[in-house]
């Protein structure tokens, strides 16, 4: 079972992950879509989720930046591998205060 575990991690290695990466943006949209109908959900968290986006297309800029005009990948600069990650940071951020903002609404009940 070890050796087929580890056979497949060597397969999955393999593959290029480009197209993956770009047809997911489909079932994302279709989560934002739904997101935003919830009436119950406020705007600060649907914000975070949306900022996600921006967080993707601000990592595929700083990528074609460093492919082009530095000849690294992007793991490989700190510097903007972390300014794109900061985007990250922040929506999750959003998406955090979202939450707590929705749960500190909510009516205790005690009895």
């Amino acid at each position: 079972m070890n050796d087929f575990f580890l056979r497949f991690l060597d397969f999955l290695s393999k593959i290029d992950n480009t197209a993956l990466f770009a047809v997911s943006i489909i079932p994302y949209s279709i989560f934002l879509f739904y997101l935003y109908k919830i009436k119950s959900i406020n705007k600060l968290i649907k914000t975070g989720f949306s900022l996600t986006v921006l967080f993707v297309f601000i990592t595929i800029l700083m990528s074609i930046f460093s492919q082009t005009y530095l000849n690294r990948t992007l793991v490989e600069v700190d510097a903007l591998h972390g300014s794109a990650e900061f985007f990250l940071t922040l929506s999750d951020a959003i998406i955090l205060l979202g939450f707590i903002k929705m749960l500190n609404l909510l009516e205790v009940n005690n009895s």
